[in-house]
């Protein structure tokens, strides 16, 4: 016989209780993060993983955070294909100037998303405060400018 213990089944995160009543509101919460068929499969994977890790936040709450993370690091690793190595602060600034993002998609991108990423990137993201909307915002963001940033030639 075996000591291994059964996991729990998941329960809905309490804090959530605002933005979902059940599971399948989650749907709807996502359903306009839709994944560009132009990006290539790695930038494809990793924002699914982003949209999921979103829906799934029903359960755990800091997904929201975690998903957000994940669309931001798609984004600087995509900037970085674009204008090499560098900070995301920099990345950020310079697609902007070039007019791949909008200032408000920059504000989102560097007012919040940065600072998670790298909450995320440095093991401190428990106590970074995200709702739901700002979280499926920056992904949304992500996903217009991945998709963009495929669509166009490098510098």
């Amino acid at each position: 016989m075996s000591d291994i213990r059964e996991l729990p089944w998941p329960v809905p995160d309490v804090r959530f209780r605002h933005w979902a009543g059940q599971f399948a509101d989650m749907h709807d919460l996502v359903r306009d993060l839709v994944i560009p068929p132009s990006l290539p499969q790695a930038a494809e994977s990793v924002m699914t993983t982003a949209r999921e890790l979103i829906r799934m936040s029903y359960y755990r709450y800091e997904f929201l955070m975690i998903g957000a993370a994940t669309s931001i690091i798609a984004i600087e690793t995509a900037l970085t294909g674009r204008y090499g190595a560098a900070s995301l602060a920099s990345h950020l600034k310079k697609a902007r100037e070039d007019g791949l993002l909008t200032d408000e998609q920059y504000g989102l991108l560097d007012g919040f998303g940065r600072p998670i990423r790298n909450k995320y990137a440095h093991g401190d993201l428990t106590h970074a405060a995200l709702t739901p909307p700002l979280a499926i915002g920056i992904v949304r963001t992500s996903l217009t400018i991945l998709a963009e940033l495929h669509a166009l030639p490098g510098p």
